[in-house]
Order: structure tokens, then sequence, then C-alpha cells
């Protein structure tokens, strides 16, 4: 009997604090695994971050946002100092980026009720996430195809550490970038970095990561703000998140170099396809036939395993169009250093 009061003595006390520090404890394991994710894949983080925070329902779609942003403008700004010391970043093209990024991460957040005054927030954001989350994954597959060409037909002959910078376009793109960002938290890491890819295709790979990086955290620092003074900052949510994903992102990008990654880039494309469609359903996106919190999993679920099964055979009729074997390991991948592999956004 005795033995008894004590283990309850001892259980009881942990299982409330368990029960009391549940969403916390959700949060540091999910900030963790994200963060591996994205230091081994060079996957923006908020693409994958706000999905999953979502879905483990740890607070509404303002408050994820901030929160996520806020983490973000903490775990870049190391990054960012590295790259900076080692001089890769392209500093002209990062201001002229930020020069049209930083304003509209201002803007952003309440341009949502300037546009919609009368209509429920977090469903808007939840359709603007969902819709984010489909062109991270557009743009995501388009950067793997553009690397492949560029490794198959010599691509690293042809880079350069230095551009004429055309200002025009770049400060459009950083104005999208930021738009998104501001009111999503994606795209910082994914959107922005295959615009400059396609603007400046012999741009080293060093210096593109640099460049998107060091603009990023100016970005990131303007739209948390901004959220901040639009929703308020949850620090349930933002210190749970910072814990897990600063060691994470730093094993993941230790891990990186060793770590088949063309597995997992396919997976995500999978999941973010999924976790798009899903937010899109749950906020009640006409074309899917749902009312608002009404979802259609089994549509979902089926859409999922319909790319599990075509997209290696579709991937493999891409590479074979670039001369390559079907389903060999050749142009699959190219050799990057920790910090190319920590693009997080």
């Amino acid at each position: 009997m005795l033995n008894l009061v004590h283990q309850l003595a001892v259980e009881l006390p942990a299982h409330g604090w368990l029960l009391a520090h549940g969403d916390q404890l959700k949060i540091v394991v999910a900030g963790f695994l994200v963060a591996i994710v994205v230091g081994i894949t060079g996957m923006g983080g908020g693409a994958l971050m706000t999905p999953a925070l979502l879905f483990l329902g740890v607070g509404a779609a303002s408050s994820v946002v901030t929160a996520d942003l806020t983490a973000s403008a903490v775990y870049k700004s190391g990054g960012a100092l590295v790259h900076w010391r080692e001089g890769s970043p392209n500093l002209r093209l990062a201001a002229w980026l930020m020069t049209g990024s930083v304003p509209m991460a201002l803007v952003g957040p309440h341009l949502v009720r300037w546009v919609a005054p009368g209509a429920d927030v977090e469903t808007v954001l939840q359709l603007a996430i969902g819709f984010a989350l489909l062109l991270a994954m557009s743009t995501f597959v388009l950067r793997r195809y553009l690397e492949l060409r560029r490794r198959r037909r010599g691509g690293g002959e042809s880079e350069t550490t230095d551009i004429a910078v055309r200002p025009l376009p770049t400060v459009a793109i950083g104005a999208l970038g930021g738009l998104l960002v501001g009111i999503t938290s994606v795209g910082s890491g994914s959107v922005i970095m295959i615009a400059l890819v396609m603007l400046y295709p012999t741009l080293s790979a060093v210096k593109l990561v640099g460049t998107d990086l060091v603009q990023a955290v100016p970005l990131v620092l303007a739209a948390a703000l901004s959220n901040i003074v639009a929703y308020g900052l949850d620090f349930g949510i933002v210190v749970p998140l910072i814990i897990g994903s600063v060691p994470g992102s730093i094993l993941g990008a230790t891990i990186a170099p060793r770590v088949p990654s063309g597995f997992i880039r396919r997976g995500l494309v999978v999941v973010l396809t999924m976790s798009g469609l899903a937010l899109l359903d749950k906020a009640g996106w006409a074309p899917l036939g749902a009312g608002k919190d009404q979802t259609h999993p089994v549509l979902i679920v089926l859409v999922g395993l319909a790319m599990l099964a075509l997209m290696p055979f579709a991937w493999g009729l891409v590479r074979r169009s670039e001369g390559l074997s079907m389903f060999g390991r050749g142009g699959a991948r190219t050799p990057a250093t920790p910090v190319e592999e920590r693009v997080a956004g």
C-alpha cells in the first residue's frame, strides 16, 4: 500500500506537468524535427514550420505566423552572420531586395484587414497560407529542375561571384516575397530564392544563398514586428519554437553532406501539397467543395498517394529529357557545404 502511494505521489505530479506543458513540448519537438529537415534539404523553414504548428493545434493562424517569424528572426541572424564573415553575400543585390521586401513585409499583415475588413482574419490567413504552400512546393520543384539543368550542362564553369544587378526586377522580387512573408511567413527561403536563380542564373550558389539569407534577416524582422503589432505575440509558442529549432538547424546542417536528401525532398513535395490543400479545404475554399472547418481527408490522402506513385516516373521523364537515365542517381545532388544547406524562410 505504501509503495502504491509512493508511486502515485511520484507519477501524478509528472503526469500533471505533462498535461500543463503538453503544447510546449509538442512545439519543441516539432521545431527540432522541422529544423533538421530544413538543414538537410535547404527548404524554407516557414513553408514547413507554419503548417506543422497549425496541424498540431497549438494556436490560431495569426499566432502561429507571428511566432514563426519571430523565431526565424533569431536563428536566421546566426546564419547571416556566418555568410557575412565569409564574404559570400552580394550586398548590392541584397540592398535592392530589401528595398522592396521590408516595406511590403510591414504592410502585409495590415493589408489583410484592409482588403477584407468584415472577414474572419483566421480564415483568410488559412487560405493565404494554403496557397503559399502550393506556391512554395512549385518553386521547390522548379529549383530542383534548374539545378539539374545547370549541373547537366556544366553550369559550374559559367558561374560567377559578381553580376550586374538589375534594380527594378530585383525590387519587384523583394516586394512580392516581402508581401508573402508578411502575411503567411512563407517565402523568404523558397519563393525569393528561386526568383533569384531565374533572374541571375550565372551567380554562384554560395553567393545566392548568402545574399538570400542576409536580406531575409531585416525582412523577417520587419514582418515579425508588424505581425506583433497586428496580432500580438504568444511567448508560449515562440520560446519553445526557438528552443527546438536552434539545435535542430545546427544538427541538420551538420549531417546534410552525409544524408541522401533526394527521397526527403520528394517527400516534402508531397507534404507541402497535402498541407496546402488541407488548409484550403479547412478554410472552405469552394473548388474543394467544403464548408468552413469541414474537410475531406480521404481526398487529400488520395492526392498524396497519387503523387507518391506518379512523381518518380514524372521526375524520371524530366531526367530523360536532360539526357540522364530515368531512375539513376547521376546529377541528383550537388555537394553543398553545411552553410549552403541552411536556407530557411
